[in-house]
C-alpha cells in the first residue's frame, strides 16, 4: 500500500473517531464522507484508533511481534528501570518522522541494560564543584554581613520608621466601615455598581471574620512592595525596550529572581537585615518587580513605528517621543503590570511572615505550626478576598474609562 494511501486511511480513521467523541449520544449529524470511503463503517474507536496507529506506524506484522515480544522479556527481567523503555516506545511510536528521537531512544533503550557505564550518581569526584562554590558563596556572604550590615541596619531601621509604620498605623487607625465604605466607592467609580456589590459584601465578611486589623497590615506591605517595585520597574523596562544588548544583560536576571525559590534569596537578606518588616519588603519586591519590567519593556516595543515616524516628522525630541508618544500608548500594558505586580506582591504574604511580617500570612502561618485547620483556612479565605477585590479594582484601571458611562456603570464582576 502505499504511503498516501496509508496516511488517507488513517486520517480518515482519526477523524471518525473524534466524530463519535464529539457525538457520545449518537445524535444523527451531517459527516461529509471522504472519496472512496464507505459511510457505513460500524467499527469500535478502539479498533478505529488501533488502526490508525497501525497504519501511522508503518509497521510491519514481524515488527509488532518483536516489540511485543521485547516488552514481554523486559518485564520478565528483574530491572526497576521501566520508565526508560515506556519512553523508547513513546518516542518510537508517536514521532516516527523525527530519526534522531528514534536514535535518542535507542540510546536511553541500550544505555539501561549497559549497567557498566554507570548511573546518574557515578559522577567522578574530581568533577564535582558543588561544596567549593557553596563554601565561596558563605564566605562572600559574610564579608557582606560583617561590612555592610551596620549601615544596612541603620537604613531598613528609618525605612521601617518612616515609611511602613506610619502607613500601618494609619490604616489600623481606621474605622472598619471606612475601609469599607472607600474601598467600595473606589470600586464603583473604576469599575462598576457590581464590583462595588461584591466588594462591600467580601469585606464585609472579612469584618466578621475578624480578619480585617491583619488584613490592612498586609496591605500596608503590599503598597510599599508594589510602590518600589513601580520605581525600579518602570524607569528599566524603558531602558530594556530602548536597548536591545541591555534587554539581554537584563533577561537571565529577570528569569532568575522569578524562578529562583523565594527561600533562597530570604537567606542573604535575613542575615544581611534580620528578622522583621523590611527584610520581608525586600524579598517580596525581588519576587514582584520582573513582571513590571518585562510588560513595561512589551509596551513599549509595541508602539506603532509609524506613530512614532509621525512624530519625529513634527520634531519631536527623544524625551518626548518617550512621555507624550511611547509611554501614553504603552500605559494599557504597564498597567497591566502594576496588575500582576501586585499580585505576586500578594502572593508573599505567607513567605514573609516567616522572617517576621505580620498580617494574613501569620494566621496561615500559625495554623501549620499548630496544626489548627480552622485558623489556616481563614486566613487563607482573607487573602483570597484581599487578592479578588485587588485584582478586580487594578484590571478596571487598565481598561478604557469611556467603556463605563457616567453613572459608574461597568463590565460585570466576574
Amino acid at each position: 500500500m502505499a504511503e498516501k494511501d496509508i496516511n488517507s486511511n488513517g486520517f480518515r480513521h482519526l477523524r471518525r473517531g473524534w466524530d463519535s467523541v464529539r457525538n457520545p449520544f449518537g445524535v444523527e449529524q451531517p459527516v461529509p464522507v471522504l472519496v472512496g470511503e464507505s459511510p457505513n463503517t460500524n467499527s469500535s474507536m478502539a479498533s478505529k484508533a488501533f488502526h490508525y496507529a497501525t497504519l501511522r506506524l508503518r509497521l510491519p506484522a514481524w515488527g509488532w511481534a518483536a516489540l511485543i515480544i521485547s516488552t514481554i522479556v523486559w518485564y520478565s527481567l528483574p530491572i526497576p528501570h521501566w520508565p526508560n523503555l515506556a519512553g523508547f516506545l513513546v518516542i518510537w511510536f508517536i514521532v516516527p518522522a523525527a530519526p534522531w528521537l528514534r536514535v535518542l531512544g535507542i540510546g536511553l533503550f541500550i544505555g539501561t541494560f549497559v549497567t557498566l557505564l554507570g548511573d546518574a550518581g557515578s559522577v567522578p569526584e574530581s568533577w564535582l564543584i558543588g561544596k567549593d562554590i557553596a563554601n565561596w558563596l558563605d564566605d562572600r556572604v559574610d564579608w557582606m554581613v560583617s561590612q555592610w550590615r551596620p549601615a544596612l541596619k541603620t537604613g531598613s531601621d528609618e525605612f521601617l520608621r518612616r515609611a511602613l509604620l506610619p502607613l500601618e498605623k494609619w490604616l489600623l487607625a481606621l474605622p472598619w466601615w471606612l475601609v469599607i465604605g472607600v474601598t467600595t466607592a473606589i470600586a464603583y467609580k473604576v469599575v462598576g455598581r457590581r464590583l462595588a456589590i461584591v466588594t462591600a459584601s467580601l469585606l464585609l465578611v472579612l469584618t466578621v471574620l475578624n480578619l480585617m486589623e491583619p488584613a490592612l497590615s498586609t496591605f500596608a506591605i503590599v503598597v510599599i512592595a508594589t510602590f518600589i517595585s513601580a520605581a525600579l520597574g518602570i524607569p528599566l523596562g524603558i531602558l530594556s525596550a530602548q536597548s536591545n544588548r541591555f534587554q539581554s544583560v537584563l533577561r537571565p536576571a529577570l528569569d532568575t529572581a522569578q524562578t529562583m525559590p523565594s527561600f533562597v534569596y530570604l537567606v542573604p537578606v535575613v542575615m544581611l537585615l534580620g528578622i522583621g518588616k523590611v527584610p520581608a519588603v525586600i524579598a517580596t519586591v525581588i519576587y514582584a518587580v520582573p513582571p513590571m519590567i518585562r510588560l513595561t519593556d512589551l509596551g513599549i516595543r509595541q508602539v506603532d513605528p509609524e506613530l512614532l515616524e509621525a512624530a519625529r516628522s513634527f520634531g519631536a525630541t527623544r524625551m518626548q517621543l518617550l512621555l507624550k508618544v511611547q509611554v501614553p500608548l504603552a500605559m494599557p500594558t504597564i498597567m497591566a503590570g502594576l496588575n500582576q505586580t501586585v499580585m505576586m506582591a500578594l502572593a508573599m504574604v505567607v513567605i514573609a511572615s516567616m522572617i517576621g511580617a505580620r498580617g494574613l500570612g501569620i494566621e496561615v502561618l500559625n495554623g501549620i505550626n499548630r496544626l489548627d485547620f480552622g485558623r489556616g483556612l481563614l486566613g487563607g479565605i482573607g487573602i483570597v478576598i484581599m487578592a479578588v477585590v485587588i485584582d478586580r479594582i487594578s484590571q478596571g484601571l487598565v481598561k478604557d474609562p469611556m467603556a463605563r458611562d457616567g453613572t459608574g456603570e461597568g463590565e460585570d464582576a466576574r
